[in-house]
């Protein structure tokens, strides 16, 4: 078997879950940096919209390493699809197929079925509340609560910050009401 297959395998919880986690102790030494993302929306705003905004006022250059950090991800995320994509098709639980279904999304043979990722569905009341509602609902949540999910559960817990704790019980209780309840109802619209 070769490197390419290797990567291309899906890895196991315990195999990927250690590496992401070493990124904070390699952050921490390497430059003394904390993990997390959604803090460069703020530097993107402070670099792009110098109004006389106090929340922007501040040397964002010094964070420039977390936007291509941003950057890295986003460039390793099209590689990895157009180099290691996997041609197999995608193997869901027959329940959940089942549960799909009865919202009306039958087409699962992708990763992001049709019904729900298209230019129709963006610009419909359901699409609305997913992507516009939701994605602004994620991002003021996560500048509220000070920091994204991978910024609180990835580099806040492991430096035992109390804040990260509660936020990230925050996220996991938000996580399973909507799955269970509100998403629920907003795809059977």
């Amino acid at each position: 078997m070769n490197i390419i297959e290797f990567i291309k395998q899906p890895w196991a919880w315990y195999v990927a879950g250690p590496l992401i986690g070493l990124t904070v102790p390699t952050l921490m030494l390497l430059g003394n940096k904390t993990f997390g993302i959604s803090a460069n929306l703020r530097h993107v705003c402070a670099a792009c919209l110098p109004a006389n905004v106090k929340f922007f006022k501040y040397d964002w250059k010094k964070e420039i390493w977390n936007f291509y950090f941003a950057i890295g991800i986003i460039i390793g995320g099209i590689i990895a699809f157009n180099l290691l994509s996997n041609s197999n098709p995608i193997q869901i639980n027959s329940k959940l197929a089942t549960e799909l279904a009865g919202y009306g999304i039958t087409n699962i043979s992708g990763m992001l079925p049709e019904q729900l990722f298209s230019w129709q569905i963006l610009f419909s009341l359901k699409g609305f509340l997913l992507f516009a509602l939701g994605g602004f609902l994620v991002g003021f949540g996560s500048r509220y609560a000070g920091g994204c999910t991978s910024g609180h559960a990835i580099s806040g817990l492991s430096n035992l910050q109390l804040p990260s704790l509660i936020a990230t019980c925050c996220f996991m209780v938000g996580g399973f009401i909507m799955a269970n309840f509100i998403l629920p109802l907003i795809l059977s619209l």
